[in-house]
């Protein structure tokens, strides 16, 4: 006998999965900010580590990785955003080892990595450190040999002779396209979603490719993953501002392509400020966005940090982890991994002696302690500071309440002499080195290329 509220719910569910979502103006696209997500205390000064347990440890198991939590505990770190733990399916497979997010069973464990009991146990360990596990999440599509596609073939957008097919206009040949009309799809995804929170506790979600799903199911979604678990986290790979009436957070990938730019000469330091300018108009001060200058694509697909900001990678990670929002580390960043990790096969992080973990420990915590550094309206606006060398140098404060960042950043591969029209006063403390802001502002400084300094109080 079926449960009347669940009819209910696949009616109405069905009665707007036939419309598709109409281009908002930017007046429309204005008027959701009265509908942002409401954010869990504990995110308002959190920030983000990717987890690759394949390529985390030779062994690529959970508890493998588990050994690392206390380290990533002290780095800073207070979620975890673990990329896909489910079986990968073997039909159309990529590789030896297929694609994480080709997903077979979405209440299923990838038995490379460990079971279900593993997994939980991660999860308590992670709790019991104060921390949060968020676990990524393929809606748009699955594997060709999904457990769905035995039982459900409708459930499926199918070709001309019936039979499935990837998402339009990728390469993407080793997943099939889901059919967001169907409303029983669209009930088993947040099915299989609540099925994590309550099985194995975790803290939320990361969603792929976001915008490629359907605007109505998020915000379903979300409603019903908040009644499941109170305080859930959402992280949209995308960047959508209407993705915020689902999401916590979105990806600031204008500003990684313009760090990139700059980098390579092809960007001005203005851009900055017209960046900053449209976050502002796009984006409702309570957003969370995300800042990074790695992750999983860009480390496999777009080049390593090394190649992208060679000897600059230090200080476009402190500019993207200052400016604005929450920042982001991924698995070998603090090892200095410069060499593009494989994404079909094994391939294990060579860790050494974790060369940069003093760096980004020092940031993250900067970021988790000051509340100049928190995420959207907990956090401090950004002042621009005036240099003789703007050309070159981007500098700014940002303030909140008795807390205070000074960062100052040379972006050019050339040394650079210069003064500033004033700093901010007080008792300032390097986060690097043992230079004093009072006697830059009244002497200036000369930068090293790819010099910066960081003053915290």
């Amino acid at each position: 006998m079926k449960n009347t509220f669940l009819v209910a719910l696949i009616c109405c569910i069905a009665a707007s999965c036939g419309n598709a979502p109409k281009e908002k103006s930017e007046s429309e696209s204005m008027e959701k900010k009265a509908d942002t997500v409401s954010h869990a205390e504990w995110s308002k000064n959190a920030t983000i580590y990717e987890v690759n347990i394949r390529q985390y440890t030779p062994e690529g198991t959970f508890s493998a990785f588990g050994e690392s939590l206390p380290r990533l505990k002290d780095m800073g770190v207070k979620i975890l955003w673990l990329m896909p733990i489910n079986p990968i399916g073997e039909k159309n497979r990529k590789g030896t080892k297929g694609s994480y997010y080709s997903v077979r069973d979405y209440k299923g464990i990838n038995p490379e990595f460990g079971n279900l009991d593993d997994f939980k146990l991660l999860v308590k360990e992670a709790h019991d450190l104060d921390m949060k596990v968020i676990i990524d999440w393929v809606a748009n599509h699955s594997a060709f040999d999904n457990v769905w596609t035995e039982t459900n073939k409708d459930w499926y957008e199918l070709d001309s002779v019936g039979a499935l097919m990837p998402p339009h206009g990728t390469d993407w040949w080793d997943v099939a396209q889901l059919n967001y009309d169907n409303a029983e799809m669209r009930l088993a995804m947040i099915d299989a979603m609540q099925y994590w929170l309550k099985e194995a506790d975790i803290d939320g979600f990361r969603c792929d490719v976001a915008e490629m799903v359907p605007m109505d199911f998020w915000i379903t979604c979300r409603d019903s993953l908040d009644k499941t678990k109170p305080g859930v986290f959402m992280l949209a790979e995308g960047q959508h501002p209407e993705l915020h009436q689902a999401f916590d957070m979105t990806y600031a990938f204008e500003f990684l392509h313009l760090m990139n730019g700059i980098a390579k000469g092809e960007k001005e330091l203005s851009e900055i400020d017209s960046f900053l300018k449209e976050e502002k108009v796009k984006y409702s001060p309570e957003d969370y966005r995300m800042f990074f200058t790695t992750s999983h694509d860009e480390n496999s697909w777009n080049g390593t940090v090394f190649e992208r900001y060679g000897k600059g990678h230090k200080v476009f990670a402190t500019l993207a982890f200052t400016i604005a929002g929450m920042p982001m580390v991924y698995s070998g960043q603090e090892a200095g991994l410069d060499y593009a990790l494989e994404f079909f096969e094994k391939d294990s992080i060579k860790w050494g002696d974790i060369k940069l973990n003093d760096f980004y420990s020092k940031l993250l915590n900067l970021n988790r302690e000051n509340k100049a550094m928190w995420n959207g309206e907990y956090g401090g606006e950004l002042t621009r500071l005036k240099t003789d060398a703007d050309e070159a140098v981007y500098a700014f404060s940002r303030k909140r309440e008795n807390n205070e960042v000074v960062v100052i950043c040379n972006l050019k591969d050339t040394y650079v002499k210069t003064k500033f029209d004033s700093v901010p006063s007080g008792d300032f403390k390097p986060l690097f080195d043992q230079e004093s802001l009072e006697l830059i502002g009244k002497n200036g400084l000369e930068l090293a290329p790819y010099g910066f300094h960081v003053f915290y109080r």
